[in-house]
């Protein structure tokens, strides 16, 4: 069986002018995205569209704005269906709206929910998180445990082979950043972000979230989209709600996700919004498979623009 799947970005792929060209020449893009400030009660679009970049970089910010530019390409995009969905981190809901799961309103709402609660979080436990390249998942499990006497620290993106992301507080990360470059890590960066994600330190994020969930109207999904806590297909609303919830403090095991969407028939990778960044990631993981990006409006182009 060959299959396409589509891949939804997270956090790290926005920039300001995203989505700018499908804005000016779709109706149905200035629609969504009208659509979208009226729902979230600013103008999202002119954060997208003209920033300021501190502005977009806000987390709070951040997720809506790329879950908009997501929904809007796989709007526009009607050249192929994908028969299954993943997201990275945010991307999960994008994945889930393509889905049919949860409905763009109701995605978008959570989102800048989710956005608001972890910003609130990285400030009343302030953390950080760090890259690490070039050591396998039990030398990095390792280092966090014997970092852990610093402070918190874990593994939160187990994103590609070798490329392997931490979060916690910020004296068990920077511990742990010493003892991955002792063990001989290639590559050992900070990343500037405004919290520890998917760690403990987002455990405050889980309540106000949880609440959110559990009023929201969420639907079986029509394809499999797989979890990031699970690497795992799921289609039950009740399932998808309860890993919504705990991929707050869990990690994202991206590089399983694609093994196993790979083994389940996927040939072809989608990226569906903006930046490369999945598709760099799949290329690392299975140099078997195709992918490509829908990111601009030359990418959906060609149907009833």
């Amino acid at each position: 069986m060959s299959a396409t799947a589509f891949l939804f970005p997270g956090q790290g792929s926005q920039y300001v002018g995203m989505a700018k060209d499908l804005y000016e020449q779709h109706p149905d893009a200035r629609k969504l995205f009208d659509q979208a400030d009226a729902i979230v009660g600013f103008p999202l679009s002119a954060v997208c569209l003209q920033g300021p970049e501190e502005e977009l970089r806000q987390t709070r910010n951040t997720q809506p704005a790329i879950f908009l530019h997501s929904i809007i390409a796989a709007r526009l995009y009607r050249s192929e269906q994908a028969s299954m969905a993943a997201g990275h981190s945010l991307g999960e809901y994008s994945a889930l709206v393509y889905a049919g799961a949860l409905t763009f309103e109701d995605g978008l709402r959570l989102v800048r929910l989710r956005g608001e609660l972890m910003q609130q979080a990285g400030i009343e436990q302030p953390g950080t998180m760090a890259a690490v390249v070039g050591l396998e998942p039990s030398a990095i499990g390792d280092v966090c445990r014997i970092a852990s006497d610093a402070g918190i620290v874990q593994a939160a993106n187990f994103n590609s082979p070798g490329q392997i992301v931490i979060s916690g507080s910020v004296a068990g990360v920077r511990r742990a950043m010493e003892l991955s470059k002792e063990r001989g890590a290639k590559l050992v960066k900070e990343l500037p972000v405004s919290g520890a994600f998917h760690s403990p330190l987002m455990e405050s994020a889980k309540s106000g979230l949880r609440n959110a969930l559990e009023k929201t109207s969420i639907h079986d999904a029509s394809i499999p989209v797989y979890a990031n806590v699970s690497a795992r297909p799921v289609r039950k609303a009740d399932e998808i709600r309860r890993l919504l919830n705990e991929q707050l403090t869990s990690p994202v095991r991206w590089e399983e996700t694609i093994q196993n969407m790979a083994a389940d028939g996927a040939s072809t990778f989608v990226e569906i919004g903006p930046g490369k960044v999945l598709q760099g990631l799949v290329k690392r993981i299975r140099g078997d498979v195709q992918t490509r990006g829908i990111e601009k409006f030359a990418d959906v182009s060609g149907q009833d623009a």
